[in-house]
């Protein structure tokens, strides 16, 4: 690869309902700071209201805290739900963290997935594409012209509008639009040239979706004037590795049928269909059907790779969803494992140590005699001084 593929997480989170909410933000945060120290390029953090699982209510507030914590991360909102806010203070928000981190924050937007926030303030889920659309457009005008923005629709009045503060970036921090299977997502991010945040990239649907994701990012791209990069399209995909498979398996038996129950049965989020009645099943579908890895490093490999032909084109980040199938301690080690052992594959650092130490394999005997040759003849040499020092 010509580029370094960059390696983050995205972290809704799922926690499972009725447990201690107060430690489990911690350890969201914890495992933050655990990605950091490991050379995680980015974070990114969602918004949800409802449901009982996903249970961090402002992505704005918790990547506050977390940059806190770290030195180095990206951190990044998967995804504030546009159609939930006045689009000003979207843009404010995350122009203030933009100067706090001094240049850390992403902004990834997109319509609401969970239609139990969108009813507790009025809104049908008919209507959250087109409010994110005229959202989007208003924050892409506020960050990036100096003009004053005027806008009024049923729900949101803008008059004159303007940023307090021009953005820390120069000339903007990254700003993505979502997609799970539908072209919406590649549609916007297209017109108004932004990244793609593909949340269902190795659900059966995404997957299938994945060059024709792109497809449109280009087209809409072209047709309004804008340009696109493969470097800002982040593709999101489930992993979990130990060092071996039955570690792994036995590792998810703590929480995955507890994700796989809030996709079947709470989240009213069709796109995500995950079959399977116990663990075993589920573990059979992750890893036959392509959704993802549950074992060893070498399939997490495998699978990057496979994402890499099906995008026709490669991508610029692969996030793994912060799923919660393990425990923390397990978890912090398959992160820990996929820095150490699969990261390098895609960032240029893998072939060099390999090629080095073959290197010094294949001349190792010729070396070796040279080397203990040396050691002889250093060793006659100073019995001979030796000797001349009695005479």
């Amino acid at each position: 690869m010509q580029n370094r593929l960059r390696f983050g997480i995205f972290l809704a989170p799922f926690h499972k309902p009725g447990i201690n909410p107060t430690l489990a933000l911690h350890n969201d945060l914890e495992l933050i700071e655990h990605l950091d120290r490991c050379g995680y390029d980015e974070a990114w953090i969602g918004e949800h209201h409802s449901a009982g699982s996903e249970i961090i209510a402002s992505p704005e507030i918790f990547m506050a805290t977390a940059a806190e914590r770290t030195r180095n991360i990206k951190l990044g909102t998967g995804v504030v739900s546009l159609s939930y806010h006045n689009p000003l203070w979207v843009a404010e928000r995350i122009v203030l963290l933009d100067h706090l981190t001094r240049g850390r924050v992403m902004l990834g937007v997109g319509p609401g997935a969970l239609p139990t926030d969108a009813k507790m303030i009025g809104i049908d889920p008919g209507q959250t594409r087109g409010l994110l659309e005229d959202s989007l457009g208003v924050i892409m005008q506020l960050l990036t012209s100096d003009e004053p923005v005027t806008f009024k629709n049923d729900r949101w009045d803008l008059r004159d509008a303007r940023l307090h503060l021009k953005p820390y970036s120069n000339p903007l921090f990254d700003v993505v639009t979502a997609a799970v299977a539908s072209p919406a997502g590649p549609r916007l991010g297209g017109r108004h040239g932004t990244g793609l945040l593909s949340i269902g990239a190795t659900s059966a649907a995404g997957f299938d979706a994945l060059a024709l994701h792109w497809d449109v990012m280009e087209a809409e791209a072209k047709a309004h004037g804008k340009t696109v990069d493969r470097n800002k399209w982040r593709l999101v995909g489930m992993v979990h590795i130990a060092d071996t498979m039955e570690q792994a398996y036995k590792d998810v038996e703590y929480g995955m049928e507890q994700w796989f129950h809030y996709f079947q049965a709470v989240a009213a989020f069709p796109q995500m269909e995950v079959p399977g009645n116990n663990v075993k099943e589920m573990i059979e579908f992750v890893n036959e059907s392509g959704f993802g890895a549950i074992g060893t490093p070498d399939m997490a490999i495998a699978q990057i790779d496979r994402l890499m032909k099906q995008s026709n084109g490669g991508f610029g980040a692969y996030l793994m969803l912060a799923h919660n199938w393990a425990d923390p301690v397990a978890t912090h080690k398959s992160y820990e494992l996929i820095a150490r052992h699969v990261m390098p594959h895609f960032q240029g650092h893998h072939l060099p140590t390999m090629d080095s130490a073959a290197r010094a394999e294949k001349l190792r005997p010729e070396l070796a005699e040279k080397h203990a040759k040396a050691v002889e003849d250093m060793q006659q040499r100073y019995e001979a001084e030796v000797a001349g020092r009695v005479h």
